[in-house]
């Protein structure tokens, strides 16, 4: 009878272990799907498709953890994947938006593209391809995942009221390499958080996942890049307070290194077990000190 499910049991490891590399790959469907959407011209299509690409980025690499199959193989195909998603695919948005019109321009979407592989290729060797306690700049994910959703964000009528008039011709080619350059930088980025419902933490990270999905699933044209600038700006906002915080002295600067702290704990030492001197030596020692008394 065991010997009958061996076979079965087989099966089902393979498909357990497949299972992420699958969604690493449905991954890369919807970033050439993304590509195929623009020479179409259906841009909104085009940003939702990188959308759907970031959400199964994620799944991914929880299923691999879950059920164990994670495996060096799977992070690699990952960061290739990521690079296509996540580099190429919102690089070429903004090339259609923007950058198709003027001779030079688009090299920008190939500072955005480079910029992104080698986030990638720097987080495979520094982090391992996970993440420890934050990312080592921006995600390549949510740069990308911020330039795909602008155009769907664009159409709303909270945009025409009160965005349009800005010049983001001019703004996005700024924002572009901005984006560039946050992925190769040292800034940390949080991770995504940790749910749960043993802990008081577990339990309010829960409650702020559930908030955002739930915001993303009824008003996505105003959430997902609303929440990707939010997210890029915390990162620099929360650098530059921990600078400024690392730069403050803990203690007064116009006091010297030598100087004696009044407040610190007096502790008495018994230093006689650290001396075998026998009663000959201490009438020596008193002899000597009474030879260098003047008195």
């Amino acid at each position: 009878m065991k010997n009958a499910w061996t076979p079965r049991r087989e099966k089902l490891q393979k498909g357990i272990i497949i299972l992420p590399s699958a969604f690493t790959l449905g991954n890369l469907f919807f970033g050439i799907y993304s590509i195929v959407a623009v020479t179409r011209g259906d841009l909104i299509s085009a940003g939702w498709f990188i959308i759907y690409a970031g959400v199964l980025d994620t799944l991914d690499g929880k299923i691999a953890r879950f059920t164990r199959t994670g495996s060096h193989f799977g992070a690699e195909l990952d960061s290739l994947v990521d690079g296509i998603s996540f580099g190429v695919a919102p690089a070429f948005i903004m090339f259609e938006l923007f950058f198709a019109d003027a001779q030079w321009s688009w090299t920008l979407s190939f500072v955005f593209v480079t910029a992104a592989v080698v986030r990638l290729a720097r987080f495979n060797l520094e982090q391992g391809g996970e993440a420890k306690k934050y990312f080592h700049g921006l995600p390549t994910p949510a740069a990308g995942m911020t330039l795909a959703s602008y155009y769907p964000f664009s159409q709303t009528p909270l945009f025409a009221e009160y965005l349009s008039d800005y010049p983001w011709e001019q703004i996005a080619p700024v924002g572009t390499v901005i984006l560039s350059i946050l992925m190769v930088s040292p800034v940390p980025y949080a991770k995504f958080p940790k749910i749960g419902l043993r802990t008081s933490k577990g339990i309010l990270n829960s409650v702020f996942v559930l908030t955002c999905l739930l915001a993303a699933l009824l008003e996505p044209r105003y959430y997902f890049f609303t929440a990707f600038l939010l997210y890029i700006m915390w990162g620099l906002l929360r650098s530059v307070l921990n600078g400024l915080l690392d730069g403050i002295p803990t203690g007064d600067p116009l006091l010297d290194e030598d100087e004696v702290d009044e407040r610190a704990e007096v502790r008495a030492f018994d230093y006689g077990h650290l001396s075998s001197r026998g009663p000959d030596d201490y009438q020596l020692s008193n002899s000597d000190s009474a030879r260098e008394d003047p008195a």
